[in-house]
């Protein structure tokens, strides 16, 4: 049976949201074996997953939704906003789901800032990931906010096994 835990990562473009999540990622899968499914929200719609011209394009260019299948991979176009649960469903199983962003989301939550807090998260995190760009004490963090070090994957992976909700 898969575990089927989720935990969410935000904070400001250029903080390190997606490398944290790479390596993160990496390490469950190639040291703990397990199956990682994630989901990376773009709220300014600027991702670009097709090339114009293709075939793939001009299908979800109609505004159907789309698959593609080959050998080795799915990929899935939609033209419309998907809920989480819906998101989560087109997974097939996994272990651990890491969602970037989209920080309404009822979810465990780890904000990565560097140089600077950006106090607006506080009231979405349960973790504040930095380094040693911040000065720790300027800050007034929420109650029970745990501190983890930017540069420890295995800080991070120890408190997603310790905080991740089943989905």
């Amino acid at each position: 049976m898969k575990k089927r835990l989720a935990v969410a990562f935000t904070g400001p473009s250029n903080s390190g949201k997606t490398t944290l999540i790479l390596k993160v990622a990496r390490k469950l899968i190639h040291e703990h074996n397990l199956d990682v499914a994630i989901i990376k929200h773009d709220p300014k719609d600027k991702a670009r997953f097709d090339v114009e011209g293709k075939d793939s394009y001009k299908f979800s260019d109609t505004g159907a939704e789309v698959i593609v299948t080959s050998p080795n991979r799915t990929t899935y176009f939609s033209n419309r906003h998907s809920e989480l649960d819906e998101m989560i469903r087109m997974f097939h199983s996994f272990d651990i789901l890491l969602v970037e962003g989209l920080k309404n989301l009822p979810l465990p939550r780890i904000s990565i800032f560097r140089n600077s807090i950006d106090e607006d998260y506080f009231p979405f995190m349960n973790a504040l990931a930095i380094d040693e760009s911040i000065q720790i004490k300027k800050y007034t963090l929420p109650q029970d906010v745990d501190i983890l070090d930017l540069n420890s994957t295995d800080d991070v992976i120890s408190w997603i096994f310790k905080n991740a909700k089943k989905v």
